[in-house]
């Protein structure tokens, strides 16, 4: 399998993360105490660790390295994760410092200037632009990409290529497939190219991604635009627009490396690009959930997550951060309806965040039987994510959510339903670390069970197909 190669700047970042509970006398400046340094690859390094960690396919990465303190420790990050092709390089390595309490930034202080010292390319780091499956050029601008000796590999690159531009980059080269800017800096070049359009609205956006197809002679541009998702244009045509998931909480750095390096994946595997572009967006929003790029530590593991694979543990951190209340409900949430909004609409009331904590597909049939559920868990959970009283969407396979709320272990349970002065089977978990399960009313009339029985008498095509085998949740 060919590699995925990235091109491009590579930084250290370093975060220097404390406390902070006063001023300093001589100035509204927040004293930070008991510091912890983390240090972590940055710029295109982070981009390839970022790749890295979401395949199985090889990452090389192609970056001027200088030969200091800075580089050791960012060769050692990398080490057994991807494979480095240095270039050479004078001026030291980039280093950026964030000092960071709690999930803000304080300052940033930058260091360090590499500056690229090559005649040509080396003949490996040539071979594998070459021989690539696809290519991520990750510009920070710090003068990789403006080199002719890059320019001209990556302008017969063996793969399709993807550039994550930068404001003091260069401009890609014309046979890149696909183009990354974010909202500001497509907004800069088109206005540098005599294109300049006012507004943020989609149609701006998509004005501007026309020109800068032109400008810059290149396949397709998306623009990322954050929590709106990205647009993706040909130059042509309508637009195509990929709305994001909202995302509450995480750290939004490295956002832009996660999404080209998602793209570039996509691409490597043989992917269209619209297809990259709906899988680039879906990655860094995971990203973000995460914790972003602070989330990544020396090991090579992002921190553990309080439950796998939902990217609730930055939401629980920053509101637990504030002071605030965790609530969290949980249920089937078959066939979304009144009563369940109605529930979900008061249980947020209780606290600062909602986490809604649903049973996996075999443990609603195992609760509900073979017929159910009519609708998937990954469905399920997008469809309470769109209401705006839903922070968080955990999937459990157990029968019971005792497991998933000891990890989540929520300031409040919330049940809708007739169970006012009854003890609920999670009150007891609950008590273990001083939480509190109450109880609230539900519509009634409403559930999934009266909803189904109801279409199953007015439609007598649905008993039939049942008797068939072909009923909703037995089909493939």
């Amino acid at each position: 399998m060919k590699p995925l190669v990235v091109v491009g700047d590579a930084l250290l970042d370093v975060d220097l993360v404390g406390t902070a509970s006063r001023l300093t006398p001589d100035a509204p400046v927040p004293v930070v105490e008991d510091v912890e340094t983390r240090e972590r690859p940055g710029g295109a390094a982070l981009a390839a660790v970022v790749a890295a960690q979401a395949t199985d396919r090889e990452v090389v990465l192609v970056a001027p390295l200088a030969d200091d303190e800075g580089a050791e420790r960012l060769r050692a990050l990398l080490a057994g994760r991807v494979r480095l092709v240095a270039v050479p390089a004078a001026g030291g390595t980039a280093v950026k410092r964030r000092v960071r309490v709690g999930d803000h930034s304080v300052v940033r202080i930058d260091s360090g200037s590499p500056t690229v010292t090559l005649g040509e390319l080396p003949a490996e780091a040539a071979d594998v632009i070459r021989d690539a499956a696809a290519v991520l050029v990750a510009d920070y601008g710090r003068g990789t990409t403006a080199d002719p000796a890059v320019r001209a590999a990556l302008a017969t690159a063996g793969g399709p290529v993807v550039w994550d531009p930068h404001p003091r980059g260069a401009d890609p080269v014309p046979s890149v497939r696909l183009v990354t800017p974010n909202g500001a800096e497509a907004a800069r070049v088109a206005a540098a190219a005599g294109v300049p359009v006012d507004g943020d609205g989609l149609a701006a956006v998509g004005a501007r991604a026309e020109a800068l197809i032109r400008h810059w002679g290149v396949g397709a541009v998306a623009v990322t635009l954050g929590d709106r998702g990205a647009l993706l244009s040909y130059g042509e045509g309508a637009p195509m627009v990929v709305p994001a998931v909202p995302v509450t909480g995480g750290d939004p750095c490295g956002a832009g490396d996660s999404f080209a390096a998602a793209a570039a994946l996509a691409l490597a595997a043989g992917a269209v690009t619209g297809e990259a572009v709906a899988a680039a967006v879906a990655f860094a929003g995971d990203f973000v959930a995460r914790g972003g790029a602070a989330a990544w530590d020396a090991s090579g593991a992002r921190e553990p997550n309080v439950v796998a694979d939902d990217g609730v543990s930055a939401l629980l951190a920053r509101v637990r951060a504030a002071g605030g209340t965790v609530v969290a409900t949980g249920g089937c949430f078959d066939l979304l309806h009144a009563g369940h909004v109605a529930t979900l609409r008061a249980a947020r009331g209780l606290g600062d965040c909602l986490v809604v904590c649903i049973n996996s597909d075999d443990s609603v049939r195992r609760l509900k039987g073979p017929s159910r559920p009519l609708v998937t868990a990954a469905d399920r959970a997008r469809v309470l994510e769109a209401l705006a009283f839903v922070d968080a969407v955990v999937v459990f396979e157990e029968d019971t959510p005792a497991h998933v709320l000891d990890r989540l272990r929520p300031d409040v349970w919330a049940k809708g339903g007739d169970y006012a002065g009854a003890d609920l089977p999670e009150a007891a978990v609950l008590r273990q670390w001083g939480g509190q399960a109450v109880v609230l009313p539900y519509l009634d009339g409403h559930s999934t069970t009266a909803l189904v029985e109801r279409s199953r008498s007015k439609d007598p095509v649905l008993p039939m197909l049942r008797e068939l085998g072909a009923g909703p949740g037995t089909g493939p």
